[in-house]
This record gives structure tokens, sequence and C-alpha cells, in this order.
């Protein structure tokens, strides 16, 4: 079925959203495991952020716009934005806040599994700050954030890692043979005639 029927242009734009959604929540998780508690607080620079506080700001996004968001602002009374960007004060604040950080994803993959059963509110309207929004301009403004943040937290963990550091991506000098590999892998074989083509 084509993308350009209507009946299939919510779903693809669900599973877009979807991918890039779990994407970005997957490469943080994979930086942060590769930090000890103590290198979670670690500021690179007066004034700049520890992966601490950008995973603690994260956790006041995702529960701020997450929660109800069918039918309340997505900047909540009881949210308290300044706080998320306070250091932790210690070791024993890294844990606490890492089981935040895993109950606040399941409040936004609510949201997108109440799209998946009603395509139909891509277009209804929410409020951030009291500003009118599409579901479709909401969750495009949340994907650009989350997608900014992540960044910042794989090169802080990078930078932190050093020569331990194990790639998230594509490694250095491995770019033609990740793309050989992609190519034989769609290449048409006799048990998958079909591999690579459209379907």
């Amino acid at each position: 079925m084509s993308v350009s029927q209507p009946d299939a242009l919510a779903p693809a734009l669900l599973a877009t959203i979807r991918r890039s959604f779990v994407s970005y929540h997957s490469l943080t998780e994979r930086a942060l495991a590769q930090l000890s508690p103590e290198e979670w607080l670690h500021c690179p620079a007066p004034g700049a952020n520890s992966a601490a506080v950008i995973v603690q700001h994260l956790v006041g996004n995702l529960r701020s716009r997450f929660t109800d968001f069918w039918t309340s602002d997505g900047e909540k009374p009881d949210r308290h934005r300044d706080q998320e960007f306070e250091e932790p004060d210690s070791v024993e604040a890294v844990a606490h806040l890492q089981q935040q950080w895993q109950a606040a994803w399941p409040i936004l993959w609510a949201v997108l599994d109440e799209l998946a059963a009603h395509p139909e509110r891509w277009l209804q309207t929410v409020t951030i700050r009291q500003e009118p929004h599409s579901v479709l301009d909401a969750l495009e403004r949340q994907v650009a954030h989350y997608a900014y943040h992540t960044g910042q937290i794989v090169q802080l963990a990078k930078h932190l890692r050093g020569e331990a550091w194990q790639t998230l991506s594509v490694p250095r000098g491995q770019s033609e043979q990740f793309n050989a590999a992609m190519r034989a892998k769609a290449a048409p074989t006799p048990d998958n005639p079909n591999a690579g083509s459209a379907v």
C-alpha cells in the first residue's frame, strides 16, 4: 500500500515518530550505561551540565509534557524546571534518578499507543505553556528536543570514556565495510528473491 493513500498516512507517521523516540531513548541509555555513577555527576565546565542534570531535565520534561497529554497543558503547575538544572548532591541521588528515568518513558509510550488506537487524534489541539499545538506539532517538537539532549549526553560520555568508549554507530574507518555489508544484506538471493525491493 502506498503511503500516499490517506488510510496509510497515520500509521506511517506514527511509526516514524515512534522510531525516532525509541532511537534517542536507546542511544541515551547505551551512552549512560558506559558511565559510573560518579561520572554521571561530572560537570565538564563552569555553567555546563552533567549527564545527571540532563537526565534530570529530560525526566521532568517527559513527565510534564506527556502526563494527561490529551487533557491538560504540557507545562504542569507542579513542574519546577529550574530545579532540574541543579546538580544532584550525591552518588546515591544518581540511583534514584535512574529509577525516575525508567519510570518516565512509559508515559510517552502510552501516548503513542493511544495514537495507534485513535489515529484521528493527530490533528487534535493540545497546549504547551498555553500555546496551541496540533498533536503532530507537539510530538515533533519533543523529538527535536530529545535529539538535542541525546547528542549532549553521547558527546559527554564519549569524552569521559576516552579510548574505552564503545561506539554507538559505525566505527571510524569502517564506513565502506558497513555499507558493503548493508548492500550484501539487501541483495536478492535464491532463498529471498525480493530482498531490497519495495513490498
